[in-house]
């Protein structure tokens, strides 16, 4: 009875002493939107549309047999945290597409001994929405303000579609993403100078609506040592 009392003991303080160099590091992978790939524990300036894989990055596991449980909870000022979903995989991915403060728990258990191993907590912010266009290009081909876009600093747009129109209501061009835009061309040939319109049906990821309908001035004439009129720059 004392062997098998010793043998009891042994084997506790061996698993105990084992499940030390258990670990996890659970890190989110993404791309920013400058398409650098980075991982963290911590996005701050997250935009969306986000994709995010979330890895466990277990460490000394090769005796035990461990389970995964991604908490993924949304986080609001002066509220308690309100729990989305979870996901029992050791990797897992998931999209943002709504602005705000999240953050992802990640708790793992060794089935051998039922031990919780200390939980890992991710934090990601979604900034808000914001969409503007200018008011003039000049697709002239000097490599400056060729292209009628989107100006810089649009961030958290999750649906988007922009027209281009002539005067008389036909279409001459369409895009559906942010990044794309306009090159003064119909059918492959050059527009003539003038006022077109351009139509923006756009939604953030703050709910926020974005309707806009203003007046494009394509300007070929401007160049970078001297313009011919306008404001090519549409600010």
């Amino acid at each position: 009875m004392k062997k098998k009392s010793i043998f009891l003991t042994l084997a506790a303080l061996f698993w105990s002493f084992s499940s030390f160099s258990q670990k996890v590091n659970a890190l989110a992978y993404y791309t920013d939107s400058d398409g650098k790939e980075l991982s963290s524990t911590s996005i701050s300036d997250g935009e969306a549309p986000l994709e995010i894989t979330f890895r466990a990055n277990p460490e000394g596991m090769e005796s035990f047999t461990p389970s995964y449980e991604w908490h993924f909870y949304r986080q609001e000022d002066g509220k308690e945290p309100e729990e989305l979903f979870v996901r029992y995989e050791e990797d897992t991915q998931y999209t943002f597409n709504e602005s705000g403060s999240f953050s992802v728990v990640l708790t793992t258990r060794l089935e051998q001994d039922g031990q919780e191993l200390p939980a890992q907590t991710i934090t990601i912010a979604i900034a808000e929405s914001h969409l503007e266009f200018p008011n003039a290009f000049s697709p002239n081909g000097d490599g400056d303000n060729d292209t009628y876009h989107a100006k810089k600093g649009w961030r958290s747009i999750v649906k988007f579609r922009a027209i281009i129109i002539n005067r008389w209501g036909q279409k001459l061009y369409e895009w559906n993403d942010p990044d794309g835009g306009w090159d003064g061309k119909h059918n492959g040939h050059d527009v003539k100078e003038g006022v077109y319109f351009v139509i923006v049906n756009a939604k953030g990821a703050d709910g926020r609506e974005y309707n806009i309908r203003k007046d494009v001035n394509l300007i070929r004439g401007f160049n970078k040592e001297g313009g011919t009129g306008g404001n090519p720059s549409g600010k």
